[in-house]
């Protein structure tokens, strides 16, 4: 039985974790109406970029980082059927097209090149130069073109007292206005690799009790995707394949979306208050996965 001041605590939890999912989804129903309205006008102007739908439940493109920071993937079109590179080779190429006496550095971790010939069929604007050098899909060039498209369809959406760039490089960032606040959105071309799973991903690292082998192959169905936040190299992204991680937590009947909830507000309440936190919701849940696939799994 729960002491009072136990209940007490856990009522006063429930009701800000309660007031912070009223304020954020609030903020998000604002944020896509603007995001779509905004990639519907760079999709015209450029067919390689799709626009953000918007939804009424859950928008798989819009990840929500900190209560003013958010994370917009915004879809690459016309590159499919996607393959592993098939053997290595250097680069000796600046982000302007000159050779280097030395090669490029590699990628490392969750990074990788991205050539057009990966693909099976792809337009014929991803051999353009804007876009390509030496049969690389170059990030920071994809970027450079992409930051040039929102600045042109903020002024052509009319919503520049609701919208404006912000400075940061090489990512697209911008601010935007809301009835509850201002919030800061990274604009992230993504390539989104469906039913394949990256051999760089070796996940699970072993066998464990959680996720079962059934769950992981349904898990690894849903793909990958490759995010342009970086100069040469492309970062894997796996949030569809967290997102239903994520829903999964709880399914042997444990408390570990309420402890992410708890752990989200002590963050913004105690341990990280601000605009910009260094730690951000996708930190807390990573630590949390990773603590129940070390076998903690009774909570």
């Amino acid at each position: 039985m729960k002491s009072l001041m136990e209940g007490n605590l856990e009522d006063c939890l429930l009701n800000k974790v309660d007031l912070r999912r009223q304020w954020i989804s609030q903020m998000v129903e604002e944020v896509q109406k603007i995001v779509h309205h905004l990639t519907t006008e760079i999709s015209y102007q450029d067919i390689r970029f799709q626009a953000v739908l918007y939804s009424d439940t859950y928008n798989e493109n819009i990840k929500v980082l900190a209560p003013t920071q958010f994370l917009i993937t915004v879809p690459m079109r016309g590159l499919a059927g996607y393959r592993e590179a098939r053997q290595q080779r250097w680069r000796y190429y600046t982000l302007q097209g000159a050779r280097l006496p030395c090669p490029l550095r590699d990628p490392e971790g969750l990074q990788q090149w991205l050539e057009v010939e990966q693909f099976l069929k792809s337009l014929w604007q991803w051999h353009e130069a804007d876009v390509n050098i030496d049969g690389d899909i170059v990030p920071a060039k994809v970027l450079q073109v992409f930051r040039k498209l929102v600045e042109n369809a903020i002024e052509t959406c009319h919503l520049s007292g609701k919208v404006s760039m912000l400075m940061d490089r090489p990512a697209v960032r911008v601010a935007v206005e809301t009835s509850t606040g201002r919030v800061e959105l990274e604009l992230t071309p993504s390539v989104e690799i469906p039913t394949a799973w990256s051999k760089k991903a070796r996940w699970p690292s072993c066998l464990k009790r959680w996720p079962s082998a059934e769950r992981v192959q349904c898990i690894k169905s849903f793909g990958f995707s490759l995010l342009a936040c970086s100069n040469y190299h492309w970062q894997l992204s796996f949030l569809r394949a967290e997102q239903v991680l994520l829903e999964q937590l709880d399914e042997d009947g444990g408390c570990r979306r309420k402890c992410l909830q708890a752990m989200r507000q002590m963050k913004e309440d105690v341990w990280c208050p601000g605009k910009r936190p260094v730690i951000t919701s996708y930190h807390l849940q990573t630590s949390l996965t990773w603590r129940h696939w070390d076998g903690h799994g009774c909570w």
